[in-house]
């Protein structure tokens, strides 16, 4: 089937001739039609397959009607919002929605963090029909009363897995608070997770399933392999492979915006023209990165996971994951980088003993087995040394004489006459490493048994009146009696009295 027969305009159609496209992809035969009948999708593809061409086509002609050239502001209000993770897609997004609607004459624009607010403000005030946004900056501009979504009659969340991810359904759910509660609804993604279905039952209304390959799958054209590496050694194996085999263009993953600094820094001091992406880069600093990587300026792209989304790099050859990512879905989108559009694409990941359960995950999820592939000189543990013969022949030797093994293995040497023992002193030492043969004989004080000092005959009698009378209360713990002691501050009581008597 051709473009012609989906009910596309002229308009759309010329655009599309000019990027060269013939035929829809499968995800586009199955989406577009239903769109076009204002039915709620929950579409589910691979990336690379044209899945943003998916949602922007229809898109563009149910609000071809609202096309106009007028100055004012009120006869463009905001028709369509289209939400997305990251600023990179956002970009990406918003260039297909100019791409293909370039001959008609509805407004768009993009609105993300990281850049001058003020720009984004004066095209809003102009009036636009279709807006690209991030959920954050999106409620910025509700704040300061710059946006109005009370006349949205197309809701897009494209990649909605990602957004619950980075914590975004807060802001999702206010958002959906501005928006007429009769309206279409699209949700596309590459990973359907248990959460994003209940996300689509309240979102979605009797929504059409466009599933395209399985779920949570990989493109069949992408090679993998894995190279188990001690995690110290990840480094010096991957300037190996870059320069070994001078691989171009290859974007590398890294799971922290401190680590893609640090191998940044790195494949510079090894000579290798490299640029990075993260979070703390500014979207000036994000665009020129990713423009020097696309033009071959930067034979390396360093990136955190905020790249695995919507870059769109033409003929991307490898990516290579230097640190596995903590979710696999992550790795389904990552390795959506290579092998688009029906090209060839290598996946490489270098993986450290401590990233085995990771590995395990993303093989379950991929429900298959990645190659694994050992470089010499980087395995990841070495060999345990072989047993000498010696050693062998002793324990040989053993088996068949086991009291032998146990006489060896004794403290004392019980073997003297007459019972007595000595002590073995290259076995029996003491905390300080001394042999006890060689120790000093111990203080008699501390060897010998306590015996009491000799009772005074009175005490003798005392001792003798209180056992038969059963009276033990002036008794020590040891059977001693209690000596009388003398009160030194004041006489007793009936001395004190008689002294009294004779004043």
């Amino acid at each position: 089937m051709s473009f012609e027969q989906l009910g596309l305009s002229a308009e759309i159609l010329k655009a599309i001739d000019d990027q060269g496209y013939t035929e829809p992809s499968p995800i586009q035969l199955q989406a577009i039609p239903p769109i076009l009948e204002g039915k709620d999708i929950m579409g589910c593809a691979q990336t690379g397959t044209g899945k943003t061409a998916g949602f922007t086509l229809p898109m563009l002609r149910l609000l071809q009607p609202n096309a106009n050239t007028s100055t004012s502001p009120a006869r463009h209000p905001i028709r369509a919002l289209i939400l997305v993770p990251t600023r990179e897609l956002a970009a990406q997004v918003h260039e297909s929605v100019k791409t293909y609607g370039k001959y008609l004459a509805l407004r768009s624009t993009v609105v993300y963090g990281g850049v001058n607010i003020d720009q984004q403000i004066k095209e809003l005030h102009a009036g636009i029909e279709i807006l690209v946004a991030t959920p954050g900056r999106l409620l910025d501009h509700v704040q300061q009363q710059t946006i109005s979504l009370s006349k949205v009659e197309i809701l897009v969340l494209d990649e909605a897995d990602r957004m619950l991810d980075m914590g975004f359904l807060p802001d999702i759910k206010r958002i959906l608070m501005l928006m007429p509660s009769t309206r279409q609804s699209l949700m596309f993604s590459a990973t359907f997770s248990p959460e994003i279905k209940k996300l689509a039952d309240k979102l979605l209304n009797q929504p059409v399933l466009v599933e395209i390959a399985n779920r949570n799958t990989t493109s069949e054209l992408v090679a993998h392999v894995v190279h188990p590496v001690k995690k110290e050694k990840k480094g010096d194996l991957l300037v190996q492979l870059l320069k070994l085999h001078n691989l171009k263009q290859v974007l590398v993953f890294v799971r922290t915006k401190q680590g893609t600094s640090l191998l940044t820094r790195k494949l510079q001091r090894e000579g290798i023209t490299t640029t990075e992406i993260h979070g703390d880069k500014n979207q000036l600093q994000r665009t020129q990165a990713l423009e020097d990587f696309k033009q071959g300026v930067a034979q390396v792209l360093v990136a955190t996971d905020v790249a695995a989304r919507g870059l769109d790099i033409e003929d991307l050859p490898y990516v290579i994951n230097y640190e596995l990512p903590n979710t696999p879905e992550d790795y389904v989108h990552r390795i959506g980088r290579t092998g688009r559009a029906g090209t060839k694409g290598n996946a490489i990941s270098l993986v450290s003993e401590d990233e085995k359960e990771l590995l395990a995950d993303i093989e379950k999820l991929l429900k298959r087995k990645l190659l694994i592939e050992v470089i010499p000189g980087f395995e990841p543990e070495k060999a345990p040394k072989p047993a000498l013969a010696r050693d062998i022949r002793n324990t040989e030797k053993n088996k068949d004489n086991p009291d032998q093994e146990q006489k060896r293995s004794r403290s004392y040497d019980d073997t003297k006459p007459n019972g007595a023992q000595r002590l073995n002193p290259r076995v029996n030492r003491n905390s300080y490493g001394d042999s006890r043969r060689n120790r000093k004989p111990d203080d008699p004080i501390f060897t010998q048994p306590y015996v009491p000092p000799l009772a005074s005959s009175n005490d003798t009698a005392i001792v003798e009146a209180e056992h038969h009378s059963g009276d033990r209360s002036h008794q020590r713990a040891y059977g001693q009696p209690k000596r009388q002691l003398p009160a030194l501050f004041s006489p007793p009581v009936a001395d004190k009295d008689k002294h009294k008597n004779n004043e």
